[in-house]
C-alpha cells in the first residue's frame, strides 16, 4: 500500500498501466489497491479518462532510510509501520517479545491512538506525525523526574527547527501554537519505577492533517496552517529524534532542574490564572512555574503556594486571563 501511495504522492496524473509496471501487478490490482486506499485510509483520488489517478492534494510519506540514519548515530533502532492501533501499544508488545531499548517506532496512521485520561487522539494515515521513543531507565525516580516536561522541550524545539515560530508548552504534556494544540505527549511506564523501568514516551503532531479529516473538541492547528506549505513528516521526524536525543541526554546528565528555567521561559501560561482539576477537586490559582521536580507550582488564594504533580491532572485557563 506503501509503494503504491508513494508513487502518487507527487500528486501528478499516473496512469493504471504505468502504477502496474513499477509496482509489477495488474491494472485491475492496481485498481484494487486504490479501492482500499479510498476506503481504509480515507485518501480522496481524482480519476479523469484518459490521465489516470492523481492524489486530490500532494501528501508527505515517512523514509525508513532517512530516519533509521538518524538514529543509528545515537545507537537507536527504528520499526517503521504502515498502520498500527497506537505506536505506544506496538512498544507494549516489542518489549513483551524481547526487543531491547532504545528503539523508536514510527507510523503512518493508528487506529486507536491515544491520548491522557484516556482520550482518542485523531490518528489520519500519512498526515501527522506518530511517534514513540522507548528507553531503559536504571536510575529510578531520578531518572523519571521532570521528563515528560523535558520531552516537551525537545518537542518545541524541534517544531521551531520546521518553522513553527509562535509555539510554547502547556503544563505537563501538550505544545500549542497561536493558543491551539498542535501536539501531546503521553508517558508511560512498565517495570518498577523505583528501580528498573523502560518509559515509554509518545508523541504526537498535527502535521499537514485537514480540518475536513477529523473532529477534535478542542481548538487545534498543525505545521502546515503554521508555516503556510505542505510539511516534510520525515525531516520533522528526524528534528524530533536529533531534539530527543540532546534533551534526555542533558537531563539523564543534569536533571530536571538544569532544564527548568528554560521551560519556564516556554510557558504559555506563566503568570496566569489557571484551573487544576485533579479528580474530586478544582483549584485555582495563578500560574508561577514548575519546581525542581517538575510539578505545577499554583499560588492559591493569592497566599498559598501550592505544589501538584501526577498523571491524571489536568490544568485550564481561567477566562479572566
Amino acid at each position: 500500500m506503501n509503494n503504491l501511495l508513494r508513487l502518487l504522492s507527487d500528486g501528478c496524473f499516473h496512469s493504471g498501466e504505468e502504477l502496474g509496471a513499477v509496482l509489477g501487478v495488474s491494472r485491475s490490482a492496481v485498481w484494487k489497491h486504490l479501492q482500499r486506499l479510498e476506503g481504509e485510509c480515507d485518501i480522496e483520488l481524482f480519476r479523469v479518462p484518459g490521465r489516470g489517478y492523481r492524489l486530490a492534494e500532494p501528501i508527505s510519506l515517512l523514509s525508513y532510510e532517512e530516519s533509521s540514519v538518524v538514529l543509528a548515530r545515537f545507537g537507536w533502532q527504528l520499526y517503521l509501520r504502515e498502520t498500527v492501533d497506537s505506536t505506544n501499544a506496538e512498544a507494549f508488545r516489542l518489549l513483551q517479545s524481547g526487543t531491547a531499548a532504545p528503539f523508536v517506532i514510527l507510523a503512518e496512521g493508528q487506529t486507536a491512538g491515544r491520548g491522557r485520561r484516556g482520550r482518542l487522539w485523531a490518528s489520519p494515515p500519512a498526515q501527522n506525525i506518530y511517534y514513540t521513543l522507548v528507553l531503559k531507565v536504571s536510575d529510578g525516580p531520578q531518572g523519571l523526574s521532570g521528563l515528560s516536561l523535558v520531552v516537551g522541550l525537545a518537542v518545541l524545539q524541534a517544531l521551531r527547527r520546521a518553522g513553527v515560530r509562535n509555539a510554547g508548552l502547556k503544563w505537563p504534556n501538550d505544545i500549542y501554537a497561536d493558543g491551539k494544540k498542535i501536539a501531546g505527549i503521553l508517558l508511560e511506564l512498565t517495570g518498577d519505577p523505583a528501580d528498573v523501568c523502560h518509559v515509554i514516551i509518545g508523541i504526537g503532531i498535527n502535521v499537514n492533517m485537514a480540518a475536513s479529516a477529523v473532529e477534535i473538541d478542542q481548538p487545534w492547528t498543525t505545521v502546515r496552517a503554521q508555516i503556510g506549505a505542505l510539511a516534510n513528516r520525515s525531516e520533522l521526524a528526524n528534528f524530533v529524534s536529533e531534539s530527543l536525543h540532546l534533551y534526555i541526554s542533558r537531563h539523564a546528565e543534569h536533571g530536571f532542574s538544569a532544564l527548568r528555567d528554560e521551560w519556564e521561559a516556554n510557558n504559555l501560561w506563566q503568570g496566569k490564572l489557571c484551573t487544576l482539576s485533579t479528580g474530586s477537586q478544582q483549584v485555582k490559582g495563578l500560574m508561577i512555574g514548575v519546581n525542581e521536580l517538575g510539578a505545577l507550582r499554583l499560588l492559591v488564594e493569592g497566599q498559598e503556594e501550592q505544589h501538584f504533580s501526577g498523571g491524571e491532572l489536568s490544568l485550564r485557563l481561567d477566562h479572566d486571563s
